[in-house]
């Protein structure tokens, strides 16, 4: 038999839920708000007071949420470079060929806001080893969907041979993160760096002698 709740518990349990809606509200608008403010100017050229005014709220929401603008940039990237994977996995979804799916996808993630901002959050990173579990577990949501969706796509068009799923999804984001990276530091045109990490992608890695 299933237990049942008391009803003073069953609205304990409801009062909570009433509680905690407003809570996600506001951290999503909040989330929403810097993502647009951190795409115009950089993490270091957006004020906390900034964020809490495009949102509606007051800057110790800010803080109350997030803790620090830091944490807040990294969650916002992390979210957004989420967003572009998916975006890729549409956009590749009705490719012919495996030329095809790899071009689709670089098409959509090289030069896209949310891996420029993905890219900073990583540098951010490396002074803020607080933020690094998220940007962890974002990797492996990455590298987890890729493989997910690669290997969907290969079973579905009847695609042999090359690499397996898992490794494909992780030297993808591997080769776009570094990419981009240069993208950022050169001037290198987005056009530029979506041929130079397709023609990356067609390179294969060497084997490890005594492979099979």
């Amino acid at each position: 038999m299933p237990y049942k709740y008391p009803m003073a518990d069953v609205r304990s349990l409801a009062a909570a839920r009433t509680l905690r809606e407003p809570g996600k509200r506001m951290r999503s608008r909040l989330l929403d708000a810097a993502v647009g403010l951190f795409k115009a100017k950089g993490s270091a050229g957006v004020a906390v007071a900034e964020i809490a005014a495009a949102a509606g709220a007051y800057p110790s929401q800010v803080t109350y949420y997030f803790r620090t603008k830091e944490a807040l940039f990294v969650e916002a990237a992390c979210r957004e470079v989420l967003y572009v994977a998916r975006q890729a996995e549409v956009a590749a979804a009705g490719a012919r060929s495996g030329s095809d799916y790899n071009r689709r996808l670089v098409e959509t993630v090289i030069g896209s806001p949310g891996l420029a901002l993905f890219v900073e959050a990583l540098s951010l990173t490396r002074r803020r080893q607080d933020l690094a579990p998220l940007v962890e577990r974002t990797f492996e949501r990455l590298h987890a969907e890729g493989d997910r969706a690669y290997a969907e796509t290969r079973k579905s068009r009847g695609w042999a041979g090359g690499e397996d799923a898992a490794t494909t999804a992780r030297r993808f984001w591997t080769l776009a993160l570094g990419v981009a990276l240069r993208e950022g530091a050169t001037e290198a045109t987005v056009a530029e760096a979506v041929e130079e990490m397709i023609a990356l992608l067609r390179h294969q890695p060497a084997r490890k002698a005594g492979a099979a």
